[in-house]
């Protein structure tokens, strides 16, 4: 690993091609511009992000740059490797000027041309690990000037350096909070030193300002500058909580007295100085490990990041344990032994139940019956559709093994796809499941069963009785809370717009006639006993059960079973890997929202 010091760099420049393989959210391309900004001038510089339609321009500038000695930056070359032989040609027929450079990046990539590295110079960029290393990046970036412009003894100056402690600190923290997807953030976001850079301009902007309008920072932050890639409504309102705890006037005062007993997090208290000697000592003060507090985060993220991490790891050891080749071409011995398992997984799960398999199911007809018993029923019926779908391609992949049915496109793809755990398209195009195949089995016959017990109680009309129902027994959960909107629309004479959902821990809800009893439910990131939330210990478990709550549609005009100040809504994953939502239910938390925000707090339907 590498962290990137260009000039150290720009003394071992004996080669013309510099190389730079990146990390996922690594960019050095701002600090590269920098460089050369500093070296050769903005005008004898350029840059193209490498994609659909750019090839002709890239090639274009690299004959010119290197004939008039100008330095070129091609990034993002993992997205055109089909055109990078051509590129390698070129640069082999070049008689370039002598100061002329071309800088490359790219992510790893399993055909980058092999010749194109061994002729350039090859550096390894990635983000330092850990909030420390993560400031001390960004102070290394920062000038002494930068950091204590304006009059060292004004408030307003010592409030601007302290507003680019906390901005570093806000940076680095985004960007380490990725570590513990995703529970951390729900899926990876690019924060790069190109959001710090335009952040750090706001900042210098806002404080020059005789009274700091620190709302509109924060505006400026969520909706533009880090929020613009965040696409999850829960990852942005951890964001927001973040803005509104570091960038705060009680804290960024720029007065020891109005700031005393004020801390940024944990036992950090900004120093009440511009000099930024003062900021380096502070940081060099922090362990080397990050503690879960920097983050928000329980004090048990390390065991789930630990059981995240553990899971990849098998996960790919499964895939390296296949045959590359075998999915390549038809191999029967090679086929045999690898999807063998699969084929006996399927046998196993479907015994006892060729009622299923063969069944002749026929689309339910549409009717003025109960929106409820319509969704059980088209539910059911998908369910044993797809079944017969998984079981009629795994026969036909078991025939073509045995050798009594030629080989299709169709069953080749299926082969290739399991070979390389990944849930065949044919499949996951009627129901988008897990993407490990063994899981999918096992989910799609679990459901399935499951599903047949639904369907006799909604026969009976006892469906919505005091019986638990369990959401993780449905393909679609979200669509049957949306029947049983419909059904209490019916039955109250209302419109669906002027329901509101809602739930409690309670007992059943008053004003709807449509409760549903939700039962095992699973809670990360806290733990929740009926009454209110508390916070995860180090050695609490991972996930916790939740007791069952009644939900329900009620009139938007009716009384809550709760006050909107003592809840938080909390999102209900399909699943931990929190791809897919289903609600929210407003859960009692005394207060402390920021708390929970910040813990990645969230119900699952389902542990694994």
């Amino acid at each position: 690993m590498f962290t990137c010091n260009f000039n150290i760099y720009l003394s071992l420049l004996a080669c013309i091609f510099m190389f730079w393989i990146v990390v996922e959210g690594a960019d050095p391309s701002q600090e590269l511009q920098e460089l050369a900004s500093n070296t050769i001038s903005d005008e004898n510089y350029y840059q193209v992000a490498m994609g659909q339609g750019q090839s002709d321009v890239a090639m274009q500038l690299v004959r010119e740059c290197s004939r008039n000695g100008q330095w070129l930056c091609l990034k993002n070359l993992h997205l055109v490797t089909s055109w990078l032989p051509i590129l390698e040609k070129e640069l082999n027929s070049l008689s370039p000027h002598e100061n002329f450079r071309l800088w490359l990046t790219s992510e790893v990539h399993p055909r980058f041309p092999t010749i194109l590295l061994q002729s350039s110079l090859k550096v390894t960029y990635e983000a330092p690990p850990g909030v420390k290393k993560n400031l001390f990046r960004t102070y290394d970036n920062w000038t002494p000037e930068f950091v204590s412009r304006g009059s060292k003894s004004s408030k307003s100056s010592v409030t601007r350096s302290q507003a680019l402690f906390a901005l570093a600190w806000f940076h680095a923290v985004l960007q380490e909070r990725r570590n513990f997807i995703p529970q951390g953030w729900t899926k990876f976001y690019e924060f790069s030193l190109g959001d710090l850079r335009a952040a750090a301009d706001i900042t210098d902007r806002l404080c020059a300002a005789q009274e700091v309008q620190w709302e509109f920072m924060h505006g400026l932050m969520e909706n533009a500058i880090y929020g613009g890639r965040v696409d999850n409504i829960f990852d942005t309102r951890v964001m927001t909580s973040y803005l509104r705890q570091y960038f705060d006037s009680a804290l960024l005062s720029g007065s020891s007295s109005r700031s005393r007993g004020k801390r940024l997090v944990a036992n950090i208290t900004l120093p009440q100085s511009t000099n930024i000697k003062d900021y380096q000592d502070l940081i060099e003060q922090l362990p080397e490990d990050d503690a879960p507090t920097y983050f928000g985060l329980p004090a048990n993220i390390e065991r789930s990041a630990q059981r995240v991490n553990s899971q990849k790891v098998i996960s790919q050891l499964k895939t390296l344990m296949r045959s590359v080749e075998a999915g390549a071409k038809f191999d029967r011995e090679a086929w045999q032994s690898e999807l063998g398992p699969i084929l006996q997984l399927w046998k196993r799960l479907n015994q006892g139940s060729s009622s299923v398999i063969h069944a002749k199911v026929e689309m339910p007809t549409l009717s003025d019956d109960s929106p409820i018993l319509q969704f059980v029923l088209l539910e059911r019926y998908n369910a044993i559709r797809l079944v017969q779908k998984v079981h009629q391609t795994l026969s036909a992949l078991s025939k073509v093994m045995r050798g009594t049915q030629l080989l299709t496109k169709e069953v080749h793809q299926l082969a290739n796809s399991i070979l390389q755990q990944q849930t065949p398209l044919q499949w996951h195009s009627m129901w988008e499941g897990p993407d490990d195949p063994m899981q999918y089995l096992h989910a799609l016959v679990a459901k399935t069963m499951a599903l047949q017990g639904w369907e006799e109680k909604a026969q009976r009309g006892s469906l919505l009785g005091s019986d638990e129902l369990n959401l993780a027994d449905l393909f679609h959960p979200n669509t049957f809370l949306n029947a049983v909107r419909q059904k209490t629309a019916r039955d109250s004479k209302m419109s669906m717009d002027e329901l509101k959902f809602t739930c409690s821990w309670k007992g059943q809800i008053s004003g709807s006639n449509c409760n549903v009893k939700i039962g095992n439910l699973m809670l990360e990131g806290c733990s929740f006993d009926g009454m209110r939330l508390s916070e995860s210990q180090r050695n609490s478990a991972t996930v916790s059960a939740v007791p069952p709550c009644y939900v329900a549609w009620i009139a938007k005009d009716a009384t809550s079973p709760y006050n909107s100040n003592e809840t938080i809504s909390m999102p209900i994953y399909t699943s931990p890997t929190r791809e897919s939502i289903v609600t929210c239910l407003d859960v009692p938390c005394g207060g402390q929202h920021m708390t929970w925000v910040q813990s990645g707090a969230a119900l699952l339907l389902q542990q694994h």
